[in-house]
C-alpha cells in the first residue's frame, strides 16, 4: 500500500478543480495494489470522474462498483467480485444508503437520535463495523485500489464511525459540482414531484435514493439560501409523506 497520509487543514482553500482532478489522476497512475482513497462528491459528479479517469488512465484495469440498498459485509461483497484479480482500481457508489437504511432501521426500533448518532460501537453502522473489523484482511487479500465516491454527510461517517479503517487513506480529495449544474440539479429534485400521488407512488427504495440525493444536495458549497430552504422543504415533504412526522419537521441527515 502507498500510504502517504495526507492530513488536510481545514483553514486552507479548496483547490481548484482541475487541479484537484489532476491530483487524483496522478494518485491512481502511481498506486499499485492495495490503497485507499476517498472521494468526496455528489452522484452526478461520481459518474463524470468516472467516465473521465476512464478516459484518462486507459492503461488501468477500472471497475465500478455501484450499490443501490444497504450492505453488511463489504468484504465478503468484493471478494466474489467476478475477475477481481484483474481488478486495478475499483470505484465504489452509493455506500451512504447503508448508512441511511441503518437510521432507518433504528428509528423504526425506538431509537433516539442521540442514540443513532452516538459514537460508541453501539451507534455504528453495520458496514462500517465490518470496514474496521477486515481492514487487514482488505489489505492482504485484495490488490486493488478502492475509491469511495461518496457525500460530504458519508465522509463524515467514515471519520467519526469507522475511524481505523479511514485512517488508512492515502488521500481524500474534494469535488464540488459547478455552480449552473448545481442549481439545475436543485431545481430537479424540487420539481420532479408536483401532485400528492407522486409521493404516495414512491417506493421505499426510491424514497431513499431521493432524500439521500436532495441531502447532498444541500450539503454542496455554493447553494444560494433561497434554493437550500426550497430543498429542506422537499426533504420535509418526503419525510411526511412516509409518516415520518419528526423527521419531516427537522429534516437532516447527521453522522
Amino acid at each position: 500500500m502507498n500510504s502517504e497520509v495526507i492530513d488536510w487543514d481545514e483553514d486552507s482553500p479548496p483547490a481548484e478543480p482541475e487541479e484537484e482532478y489532476q491530483a487524483l489522476v496522478r494518485a491512481l497512475k502511481r498506486t499499485d495494489g492495495f490503497n485507499l482513497l476517498f472521494v468526496e462528491c455528489s452522484p452526478a459528479e461520481g459518474e463524470r470522474l468516472i467516465s473521465r479517469v476512464k478516459s484518462d488512465i486507459p492503461q488501468k484495469k477500472i471497475e465500478v462498483l455501484r450499490l443501490d440498498k444497504a450492505v453488511y459485509n463489504f468484504y465478503n461483497l468484493i471478494e466474489e467480485l467476478p475477475d477481481r484479480a484483474q481488478i486495478n482500481i475499483l470505484f465504489i457508489k452509493g455506500l451512504e444508503y447503508s448508512f441511511y437504511e441503518y437510521e432507518q432501521e433504528k428509528r423504526a426500533i425506538g431509537w433516539e437520535s442521540k442514540d443513532i448518532y452516538s459514537y460508541s460501537w453501539r451507534g455504528v453502522p453495520p458496514v462500517l463495523i465490518n470496514l474496521n473489523q477486515q481492514r487487514e484482511r482488505f489489505r492482504d487479500n485484495f490488490q486493488i485500489c478502492f475509491v469511495f465516491l461518496v457525500p460530504k454527510f458519508a465522509i463524515d461517517y467514515f471519520i467519526q464511525r469507522a475511524p481505523d479503517f479511514f485512517d488508512w487513506r492515502s488521500s481524500l480529495f474534494k469535488f464540488s459540482m459547478d455552480k449552473k449544474l448545481l442549481q439545475l440539479e436543485s431545481i430537479a429534485a424540487c420539481l420532479e414531484r408536483r401532485k400528492l400521488e407522486d409521493y404516495l407512488a414512491l417506493t421505499p427504495e426510491e424514497r431513499k435514493r431521493e432524500l439521500v440525493r436532495i441531502q447532498t444536495l444541500i450539503d454542496e458549497d455554493g447553494q444560494t439560501l433561497e434554493q437550500k430552504a426550497e430543498l429542506f422543504e422537499e426533504q420535509a415533504l418526503l419525510y411526511l409523506f412516509a409518516g415520518q412526522y419528526a423527521k419531516a419537521i427537522a429534516p437532516t441527515i447527521k453522522p
